[in-house]
């Protein structure tokens, strides 16, 4: 059980991470013990998630990456899911299903797998080819927590309910002290949110890229002529350059004003101050 003093989370609150330097200080550290920042302590969070002690390790893997995505050794759990996409008169771009560069952020934000769920554990005999589309908790349970907190006995998901809004939600019925994760919980049903897997648009209405990198058009925002972490970008996975998650957000982070700044909010690539992400492509 958990304690009582867990009366109910405190909305959304500002980041103890520093947001510099290194993924590590973000959010996505799930050990929730980042190297700088002055907390939070992840002792509260091991009994509902693997303690990997290991940041890359919830989205990576050296070895036995799950090949049924087109994301860099990807170690992740990937359910096959049909998302509800946004279907809006105003939208002109042809839309799909979502590409390989929003299912690796979906694999987490849309609430149906364990934040812990990987194929491929640190050290030996840690691997499940299973774990690759289900998820296995009799596997996850096989970790040991060597960092002295409890191991995990539950696995959750951002999603409402006993997982992660259990605590991460105003109001919620324990977590005091936990910050608002609402915003973040997408779910399957996309159609509140900006389109992904809709093919680039033409016409007045809508700016070119003048960037390609390979499979990529971009906006080259610094004009170097390189594909850049702060260019917004469009990924060809086939149809043609379409938006996806990861157009508009970096998962690592991206520098707001050179190495050692403070990271853009959310994971942006470009800060959004006066609609700068929104006006990069629409032309308003």
């Amino acid at each position: 059980m958990l304690p009582v003093q867990w009366a109910g989370a405190d909305g959304d609150l500002p980041t103890k991470f520093s947001n510099q330097g290194t993924i590590g200080n973000t959010r996505h550290n799930l050990t929730q013990r980042q190297s700088s920042g002055g907390g939070p302590s992840g002792a509260s969070m091991d009994q509902f998630r693997n303690d990997y002690r290991e940041v890359c390790v919830y989205c990576h893997t050296p070895h036995g990456a799950n090949t049924n995505i087109a994301a860099p050794l990807w170690n992740r759990t990937i359910k096959e899911t049909n998302y509800t996409l946004y279907n809006q008169a105003s939208l002109s771009g042809t839309i799909s299903q979502p590409g390989a560069n929003s299912l690796a952020c979906l694999s987490c934000h849309d609430g149906q797998t364990a934040v812990d769920s990987v194929v491929n554990m640190p050290g030996s005999g840690g691997y499940k080819d299973a774990q690759k589309t289900s998820q296995d908790n009799a596997f996850l349970n096989t970790w040991t927590n060597t960092r002295g907190g409890p191991d995990a006995t539950s696995h959750f998901g951002l999603k409402e309910g006993k997982e992660c809004l259990g605590c991460h939600a105003p109001g919620a019925e324990m977590g005091a002290g936990a910050t608002s994760f609402t915003t973040f919980a997408l779910g399957t049903d996309l159609s509140n949110d900006h389109p992904v897997g809709v093919k680039l648009p033409s016409g007045s209405d809508w700016n070119v890229p003048g960037g390609t990198k390979d499979n990529i058009r971009y906006f080259d925002a610094n004009s170097d002529n390189r594909l850049s972490k702060g260019d917004i970008r469009f990924y060809d996975t086939g149809e043609g350059p379409e938006v996806e998650c990861a157009s508009c957000h970096d998962p690592h982070g991206v520098p707001s004003g050179g190495a050692g700044s403070t990271f853009n909010t959310t994971f942006l690539r470009v800060e959004n101050t006066g609609s700068a992400v929104c006006l990069t492509c629409h032309n308003k």
